[in-house]
Parts: structure tokens; sequence; C-alpha cells
């Protein structure tokens, strides 16, 4: 399907690998040019590279934090004029309800909340003053589903559904669209991290843990990121300017609901 993204340019933040990878590498392989953003400026340099060489799009890199202040005052410069904005940080860390306090919960927001919405306060006028443009939020199953031992994540994510619910709609109107990518468990490093917490937390190998994960799947297997990427590259294309303010699932069937 020709997905009418030849020549756009987009910002795809954390995405040196998981998730992030792979809208990066969907969009490229859709004709877009990027900007890629990671923490770790070695595996984003080596993302990047492999992206131009195998899509022959322009990717310009840029190693910052995107939670910080600094991180995304530095994005915002270099993003001016894009017109697809991809937002993703990595979640926080699990534990139990009794656990976390307010700098904890802080930095959830910061992270998984406040970062996002600053990016959209800073990029989407100029795409609603072209007339076009995309923004898809990488949250989590977690926004329909709560997951006890995420509790930090599934707070701070909830926050941005509502935010982007209500602003989605008042948006749409100049052909800029704003939806959530909603990833169950897909074979990623959060992932591994998780089934790491669950072995040593019940005394199991990783691969029991892993498998015990994945029967509680209906499609029986882990998502991987080609397909996630795929999904978000569809929001982002000229077909999908009739999808506003909605959660996509992308969890093997595992949450269950008749609508």
């Amino acid at each position: 399907m020709e997905l009418g993204l030849t020549g756009k340019r987009a910002l795809v933040c954390a995405s040196s690998k998981g998730l992030g990878l792979g809208c990066a590498r969907a969009l490229a392989e859709a004709g877009v040019n990027l900007i890629m953003n990671a923490r770790g400026a070695e595996a984003l340099e080596a993302s990047a590279a492999a992206i131009r060489e195998e899509f022959g799009v322009e990717v310009v890199t840029l190693a910052c934090d995107v939670t910080t202040e600094d991180g995304q005052a530095k994005l915002i410069e270099a993003a001016q004029g894009v017109d697809i904005l991809v937002n993703n940080a990595g979640g926080p860390p699990p534990g139990m309800w009794t656990d976390w306090n307010r700098d904890d919960f802080v930095a959830a927001l910061d992270a998984n909340m406040l970062a996002p919405i600053a990016l959209i306060k800073a990029l989407v006028p100029g795409m609603m003053e072209r007339g076009w443009g995309r923004v898809v939020n990488i949250t989590s199953v977690s926004v329909k589903s709560p997951i006890p031992v995420l509790g930090l994540s599934n707070a701070a994510r909830a926050g941005l559904t509502g935010y982007v619910a209500g602003t989605a709609r008042q948006v749409a109107g100049s052909g800029v669209t704003i939806n959530n990518l909603l990833p169950g468990i897909h074979a990623t490093d959060r992932a591994v991290s998780l089934d790491k917490g669950m072995s040593e937390q019940q005394g199991i190998s990783m691969e029991e843990a892993k498998a015990r994960r994945a029967a509680t799947i209906p499609a029986g297997r882990y998502g991987t990121s080609d397909e996630f990427g795929a999904t978000c590259a569809f929001l982002c294309s000229k077909h999908a300017g009739f999808i506003v303010g909605q959660n996509v699932l992308l969890d093997g069937g595992a949450f269950a609901s008749a609508m």
C-alpha cells in the first residue's frame, strides 16, 4: 500500500531500539526522512546508519534525554517543520504501590506524560499552519487494563491519554491527527526486564517466565517491533486522516472487550 509519505519529515523519540526503532524503520521504508533520538549515542548512530543504508532516506541523530527540559529544547529546535511526531520514552520501573513516593510519580509524569505534551505543544501548531500533520504516542495497554506492578506507568500514561482525548479533537479540523498506540508485550528490552522480574520473584528460569507471559496472550507469542512499526506508519499515512483521538491496541488479543 502506498502511504503517501515520501519526502515527509518525522521526529521519532527513543528510536535507537525497540518499538521506537520499529516505527523509525517503517516510516523510513515509506520514504520519510527522520530525526532519530535516544540517550545512548552509540546505539543511536548504529541504528541510524543501518536505516540510511537500507532505505536511502536522510537521518539526523540527536542524542539527548527527551524526559528532561534540556533534551526537549534540543529536540524542538531540531524538529521545527516536521510533519510527523512519534512520542516515545522508556517506562518507569515496576514495583508495588507501597514502594513509590512523590518523586517517583513526578519522574514518571515527566517521562510519560509531560514530555510528549511538551513536544505536541511545540510542534503541532506548525503542522496546523501547514494543514497536515500526524502525532502518534506510544503508550501502553495498561491505560485500558492496568498492570498492578506498573502503577507508575498506569498513572502517567493514563494522564497523557486524557490529554490527547481532548486535544486531538481540537486540532483535527486543521488536518492534524493525534492517536495513541497501546502495546502489549513485545519482544523488546522492556519485555526482557519484566521477564527477569517474574523470574526472580517466582524463582523460575527466564525461559519459563517468558513462556508463562506468552501464554496469557491469545496470539500465543510476543509482538514484534516490525509489526508495531507498520501500524505506526499506517496511522501516519494519507489513509488515516479520519482516525482521530483513538487508542489502538497491539496486544495479541490480551485485553478482552466486546468493543
